[in-house]
């Protein structure tokens, strides 16, 4: 358990944070007390000032690194007094240090080292001419003078030059030691610095995918996170050299001018030591410690990236409830069908073969009816993997002749594979075969794609870059976050949920999660959330942190379908009977909300922000947040990449958004990618401000690369055509002229006017 935030600690985040000091203190002793974020953000709004989620992880970050650096802090003074060499002065610079890389600077000197030159120097009883050697100014004895009394044969100390060398030894360590040294080494490395990338050696005529980075180099401060990510790659398959170069003249001159003293007799010799110094301990010191910090800049970029596009396929619009079709398509193997009802019971799975030809096909069609039939399905869901375009055409094909009007829709499989073979999908159905459960995951996916998704490991859903490349840990931390802040946002229903979705409520975690699921299965469903404090191992502190998150349907008080913490039903039952209504009566009939004087109900604990979110609540009780589901279509007579034509229009889904652009499904198996420069009219810092993971979008083909399956698209204005006259045939034998006023219509205007039955003359 770590100790509790100081005063000046307290301060500091303050001042890093830019927030009043009173919402750091609360918000702190909120979190120090157990309270999850998603809590705090969504019940402790009058403490915290309104924080929302961002700002409040933000702090418990900060605050998670000076507790770190605070730790750091006491083992270092504690290790520097045993040695006996903590002054007043020293000590004082640990104290008032605020990063970690100052705190480990002024602790190099005093860390214990492995057996160096300037350790054997030492023990040669060299140190004190390298004292000498230091603080001599004007004029007096020459170096060989000095160094003469230091020869000692028994000792290795054969002559004046390996005196001198030894002297030397010494005062590099202790130049590159220094940390008023090493922090200008860094500045100006990272400030002026070059990342270069090279060939490995006898790699340079090796065909690669790193070929543009065989000579290659830009400022190292200003890397993009997937360049950077993309040469540490090649790096690690041995294909790539990387090296920083540092201006080194100018570091030398500023390492002269810190280092050696004003009028120092010895001026030209310590400048060969600085330049030991520099080359054997300081720049190769420096140049690991700026890689990693570039790596972890770039690590937080990717995984800022990947959060983002995981937090938008969470937030998916979900179909809601209904019966659902899913279907895992395959070739040789056969399609499996499992459908499953409104909340996501598996009924019956069939295994269909409609692409092998001969007698199957029809014998596919029956089947796949007979399902629809039976189970009276709402919808279909069709997994977008291999023969996903084809079981497409062909559950429309055989809907369109029975006269069935259903949905189909395609459904990403990403993770689906590894879902059916965890842990979760054994407990879930024992007895079923892998792909089986792969189709109950993709009808799933559509009905809620939240709730099945979070059973999951994230990164195998494909929505990152370079997820393997960067910190496991960060990666997984960050990942967790989303999840969990996704998760309370929607709210999770007590009686369908797996205790996977549980686990991620705020205040449950898994073990909690697992024992609600066992007291549902034995005791059935749950009427009220305070049933949950009779769950094993269930206290009151999270039942606190978690009842507000969850909801009950048709549960004995209609409040627990709602967002309203318990703590606050009490409050919601005196503002009904002062309109003179009960609880229930209140959320059927939201006009009595109107007459609610919220400013009556105010109290010490209970501000309107509070209040506002109470009465939003009745009005819509259980409401999702989410948007509203549309399904994806794509073009029917485009199945395959080499269907492509360059200029053509199509539909597509957003499936990764990456620092470079985005990757789109346009119903070919193989991704397009819109480049960054391609994504509008204008310019596009960061893609995720024009497109999102699940967002519908139009684009255009601009290139198409068979053999490398590569596929260029773009979201511009496509091209334009000198128009001057549309004429459509209002009625036979007349023709009605529309004049276009601008003089320019875009291609897609033009066809679309066509369409509609006008002529578009063109300008020649």
């Amino acid at each position: 358990m770590t100790e509790p935030a100081t005063t000046e600690m307290r301060q500091l985040l303050v001042e890093e944070t830019g927030l009043r000091l009173e919402q750091v203190a609360q918000t702190v002793a909120l979190l120090e007390e157990g309270s999850t974020v998603p809590f705090i953000a969504r019940y402790r709004k009058e403490a915290t000032g309104e924080l929302d989620e961002v700002q409040i992880r933000l702090l418990q970050e900060r605050l998670d690194y000076h507790k770190e650096l605070d730790e750091r802090r006491r083992t270092i003074l504690k290790s520097i007094d045993e040695q006996g060499k903590l002054t007043t002065e020293l000590r004082l610079k640990l104290l008032t240090c605020r990063q970690k890389t100052e705190l480990e600077d002024l602790y190099l000197p005093y860390k214990p080292k492995r057996r160096t030159k300037a350790t054997i120097a030492r023990e040669r009883g060299l140190e004190p001419l390298a004292e000498q050697l230091l603080t001599a100014v004007g004029p007096g004895a020459e170096l060989e003078q000095l160094a003469t009394p230091f020869i000692n044969r028994e000792q290795d100390v054969v002559d004046i030059e390996s005196a001198l060398a030894g002297a030397g030894h010494l005062l590099a360590e202790q130049f590159a030691d220094s940390a008023e040294a090493r922090a200008l080494v860094r500045d100006l490395t990272w400030q002026q610095g070059l990342f270069r990338s090279q060939a490995a050696r006898g790699k340079e005529a090796t065909v690669s995918k790193y070929e543009m980075y065989y000579d290659f180099c830009e400022p190292i401060r200003s890397v993009p996170s997937h360049r950077m990510l993309a040469m540490r790659r090649g790096e690690k398959e041995e294909l790539l050299r990387l090296s920083v170069d540092a201006p080194e003249e100018e570091i030398r001159a500023r390492l002269e001018r810190l280092l050696i003293p004003p009028n120092s007799r010895f001026c030209g010799w310590l400048r060969k030591v600085i330049v030991d110094a520099y080359n054997r301990l300081l720049a190769p010191s420096i140049e690991v410690e700026l890689r990693l910090r570039a790596k972890k800049a770039a690590d937080e970029e990717a995984i800022r990236v990947f959060a983002e596009n995981l937090r938008n396929l969470l937030l998916a619009a979900p179909a809601g409830s209904c019966r659902v079709l899913g279907v895992d398509p395959g070739l040789r193997t056969g399609s499996k069908l499992a459908a499953v009802d409104e909340t996501g019971r598996f009924l019956e799975h069939v295994t269909i073969y409609p692409h092998t030809g001969g007698g199957r096909i029809e014998m596919a069609r029956r089947e796949l009816l007979r399902l629809l039939k039976t189970h009276k399905i709402d919808m279909i869901a069709i997994g977008n993997g291999t023969a996903g375009r084809e079981m497409d055409q062909f559950v429309r094909r055989c809907l369109q002749e029975s006269g069935m009007k259903l949905q189909a829709v395609m459904v990403s499989e990403a993770g689906a594979s590894i879902y059916s073979a965890s842990d979760i999908a054994r407990e879930e159905f024992p007895d079923l075969d892998l792909t089986v459960r792969g189709a109950i995951s993709i009808a799933r996916r559509l009905q809620d794609p939240l709730a099945e998704l979070v059973k999951v490991d994230p990164k195998s859903i494909g929505v990152g870059q370079y997820q393997h490349d960067v910190s496991q840990s960060a990666l997984k931390k960050a990942l967790d976050e989303v999840v969990e802040s996704c998760v309370n946002y929607v709210g999770v229903d007590l009686n369908t949920a797996s205790w996977a979705l549980l686990s991620f409520v705020s205040g449950i975690g898994e073990s909690l999660a697992k024992a609600i699921v066992r007291q549902r299965d034995a005791q059935g469903v749950f009427n009220r959330r305070r049933q949950l404090l009779e769950v094993p191992r269930f206290g009151r502190k999270a039942f606190e942190q978690a009842a507000g998150f969850l909801r009950i349907r048709n549960a004995e008080q209609p409040l627990d379908n709602t967002a309203v913490h318990p703590e606050r039903y009490p409050l919601v039952e005196q503002m009904s009977a002062d309109v003179g209504v009960s609880v229930p009566q209140l959320i059927v009939e939201p006009v009595l909300l109107s007459k609610i004087d919220l400013n009556a109900y105010r109290s010490d604990d209970v501000g309107l922000p509070t209040l506002q979110d109470i009465i939003s609540e009745l009005k819509k009780p259980g409401r999702d947040p989410r948007r509203t589901f549309v399904a994806t279509s794509f073009r029917e007579d485009v199945m395959e990449i080499k269907d492509l034509k360059e200029g053509m229009q199509l539909g597509g889904v957003v499936t990764n958004v990456a620092a470079f652009g985005a990757f789109v499904d346009i119903g070919v198996h193989q991704d397009g990618l819109v480049h960054i420069s391609q994504l509008a009219d204008r310019f596009v810092k960061d893609p995720n401000q024009v497109v999102k993971v699940g967002q519908q979008v139009q684009v255009r083909v601009l290139t198409v690369d068979l053999q490398r399956k590569r596929i260029a698209l773009s979201m511009k204005s496509g091209p334009t055509d000198k128009t001057d006259v549309a004429e459509h045939s209002s009625r036979p034998g007349k023709k009605s002229t529309a004049k276009i006023t601008t003089g320019r219509v875009t291609t897609d205007l033009a066809s679309a006017l066509e369409k509609s039955g006008f002529r578009v003359k063109k300008r020649k």
